[in-house]
């Protein structure tokens, strides 16, 4: 575990929430079960197989040294958690946890819940991803036109709160989870962006109609489960979504699909896309913090931005 004890010696007092050290890219041999978000105040040590005492001891050990440099006199404020087969635990193992816990992230603000379950609340590696929707709805706001967004397996909302300040007219937020939505509602009052965002807890594909209704839209950001029974399997549902996107887009409007399947590369979108919504040209691939540098980038996450044709041609 090496690689991760240098980091965390190396490791500069990040002001946002953001990740710092990515063993699951495999960049660093015998260290892939490993991952260490910084959450600010608190640090949260991930290892996706079980692991000895003597190594939790050495990587808390690692981090009250360079707290101790970073923070004199602050307190460590850490927790463990353990992924193995399809369970997790979450344990304090120093200090405490914020309630509530806000970070920031470019200026905005993000209630995360890192004490218990697997996901935080806000995803670190989708964070280019934030600021590319903030560039993009900025760049195509004037007086007078500002972009509408849909924002598809919003979960708390993260790309609606940037959208927003960046000037959207509207994000119509959609996910199943009433409590993730409940938490994205805290975050658009937190940062005092409620007035123009709509929340539907909804399944989407029993929902065409009331997101139709809202269209068109400039912006459609689809970001997925890859797998999650009873609300999206990539492999069987993705093509189902895609094959209505060109109905749902304004003309010259964009989407970004993202997917975060290690086993399905880029080529998966693309050619479902070719295939079954062919006047959708692709503009770009987002690239990934550096922070989520992977051996392959077929295996790490995809963020693909197309776009619809413009009116002319839509005629």
């Amino acid at each position: 575990m090496q690689p991760l004890l240098d980091a965390i010696a190396s490791t500069a007092l990040p002001t946002d929430a953001q990740r710092i050290f990515h063993g699951r890219g495999g960049l660093h041999p015998g260290c892939e079960h490993w991952s260490l978000d910084f959450f600010p105040p608190v640090w949260v040590l991930t290892s996706f197989q079980p692991v000895a005492d003597e190594e939790l001891a050495a990587a808390g050990a690692a981090l009250a040294q360079r707290w101790e440099q970073l923070a004199p006199g602050q307190p460590l404020n850490w927790v463990f958690q353990c992924r193995h087969e399809g369970k997790s635990s979450t344990q304090l193992m120093a200090g405490a946890v914020p309630d509530p816990h806000w970070v920031s992230e470019d200026g905005a603000r993000f209630r995360v819940h890192v004490g218990k379950g697997q996901n935080h609340g806000l995803f670190l590696d989708m964070a280019e991803g934030r600021r590319w929707v903030r560039r993009h709805v900025a760049k195509h706001t004037t007086e007078d036109h500002r972009v509408r967004v849909l924002n598809l397996f919003a979960y708390t909302c993260a790309f609606s709160v940037v959208a927003l300040q960046a000037g959207a007219r509207q994000v119509v937020n959609l996910d199943m989870s009433q409590g993730a939505l409940g938490i994205g509602q805290q975050n658009h009052r937190f940062n005092d962006v409620s007035a123009n965002a709509r929340f539907l807890p909804h399944d989407l594909f029993s929902s065409w109609g009331k997101v139709t209704r809202s269209g068109p839209y400039g912006l459609i950001i689809v970001d997925p489960p890859s797998y999650q029974k009873g609300s999206f399997v990539a492999t069987k549902d993705y093509a189902r979504l895609i094959k209505r996107l060109p109905d749902l887009l304004a003309p010259d409007g964009h989407v970004l699909l993202c997917l975060n399947a290690p086993e399905l590369g880029p080529a998966f979108l693309q050619d479902q896309v070719r295939e079954l919504a062919p006047e959708l040209s692709f503009v770009e691939r987002v690239a990934n913090p550096p922070a989520f540098a992977d051996v392959s980038d077929q295996r790490s996450l995809k963020v693909l931005v197309y776009r619809a044709p413009p009116l002319e041609k839509a005629l």
